[in-house]
């Protein structure tokens, strides 16, 4: 069986959760000896065999940035036929995806990282590129042979963004962890890795990682830090901002929380996953305040290095992260717009600074939900059995 993969991240270039999964889930096919994964990705060439890239075309250098992604799309469908099966990750391939089941007559899976019509402050990044991407999506989910939802969340946002999908096609398979990469590293190494970022491991600390973006609540975060006891901490691994506005508002808010407490680290560069794993493993807990997460890998990596985690109570996260148990679930009313708003963002922003606070209030409780989170992601989440699971779905797309 070849199956062609396509997405827009791909190793070096990753930046987000879908990216994770691709690289992952292409390695856990490949390790099984019995499919030929052939991977298609944008950007500058990839030194790995089975592996092509497609560059920007230079033609549509000065078009939206959504009219370049359709550029690449088109280029890359003609190359996948002749596969059995191609699968697309997120809007940037989808169309990629649809056109080469229309050339090639193969069918096409789509695996749902996010969606459109729950993003809807995307229009400040694209402008009118988003009533395109708005477009590609829709056309590549109602035209697919089976659509993979990370989190049974997004599976009913999937349905209620696009009613017209048969539920039978939209199937659940949960993004995973590879623990041994993942896994707490409080070696001396580590601990200088630490301290070069300014941290002092030896004091507690709240860490987030994550993008600048609406949809991970790093404002919400920042008001929240403000509430919290003034030693502790506030790790900020947070950088590729999705527009110039939003980086501006959190620029604000940091310059705002500094003057107000000490110990406030803000890490703006992607880090290599070794520094990340130090600050995760140093750690007391980890913050999620996503107001809209398809189900959130960046838990999964925090509970791997035995990191408590407090997260918000939407998307897949409540999948992921046990109340409780493995750390804190924080309620939210969410506007029913798209945009995942809270109703009342002071209600909120307390919420979460209360949830917070009481996480860092008895440091081997917190112990005790991290070494809880890491048996959870070992057990519930390898990326062997989401390889398996995902097998199955191109199974039954493809019959006997």
């Amino acid at each position: 069986m070849r199956v062609d993969i396509l997405s827009k991240e791909y190793p070096p270039a990753i930046y987000g959760g879908a990216g994770v999964h691709v690289a992952e889930l292409v390695r856990a096919l490949r390790d099984r000896g019995d499919i030929d994964v052939r991977v298609r990705c944008f950007g500058a060439a990839r030194d790995e065999a089975g592996t092509t890239a497609y560059a920007d075309l230079p033609e549509l250098a000065s078009g939206n940035a959504a009219m370049q992604t359709l550029g690449v799309d088109v280029s890359m469908a003609g190359d996948c036929v002749g596969a059995d099966l191609v699968h697309s990750h997120t809007w940037y391939a989808n169309m990629a995806g649809h056109l080469a089941s229309l050339l090639g007559g193969m069918p096409h899976v789509v695996t749902a990282h996010s969606l459109e019509p729950m993003r809807p402050w995307k229009a400040e990044q694209l402008g009118g590129g988003y009533r395109v991407s708005s477009w590609a999506e829709r056309t590549a989910y109602e035209s697919a042979a089976a659509v993979v939802a990370v989190s049974a969340g997004m599976r009913e946002d999937i349905l209620k963004s696009y009613p017209s999908l048969d539920p039978a096609r939209v199937h659940v398979v949960h993004n995973g962890i590879d623990s041994q990469l993942w896994s707490a590293d409080r070696s001396d190494e580590a601990v200088e890795v630490v301290r070069r970022h300014g941290v002092d491991p030896d004091q507690r600390s709240v860490v987030f990682v994550g993008r600048i973006t609406r949809q991970k609540g790093l404002p919400y975060l920042l008001r929240a830090c403000a509430l919290l006891p003034p030693d502790v901490q506030i790790v900020l691994c947070a950088g590729a901002p999705d527009t110039p506005e939003i980086l501006a508002e959190v620029e604000g808010l940091m310059n705002e929380l500094r003057s107000q407490r000490e110990g406030v680290v803000w890490i703006p560069d992607m880090l290599p996953r070794h520094e990340v794993v130090a600050l995760l493993s140093h750690g007391t807990v980890f913050a999620c305040p996503s107001v809209y997460e398809p189900l959130g890998i960046v838990n999964l990596e925090a509970m791997a290095c035995e990191l408590a985690v407090v997260a918000t109570a939407t998307g897949g996260i409540p999948e992921v992260v046990v109340d409780g148990e493995t750390g804190w679930l924080v309620p939210i009313e969410q506007v029913q717009d798209g945009t995942g708003t809270p109703v009342d963002p002071d209600a909120f922003v307390a919420e979460l600074a209360a949830a917070l606070t009481d996480a860092v209030s008895d440091v081997d409780r917190a112990r005790a939900f991290g070494r809880a989170g890491r048996q959870r992601a070992v057990d519930s989440f390898s990326w062997a059995s989401i390889g398996d699971r995902t097998l199955e779905v191109y199974r039954s797309v493809l019959g006997p």
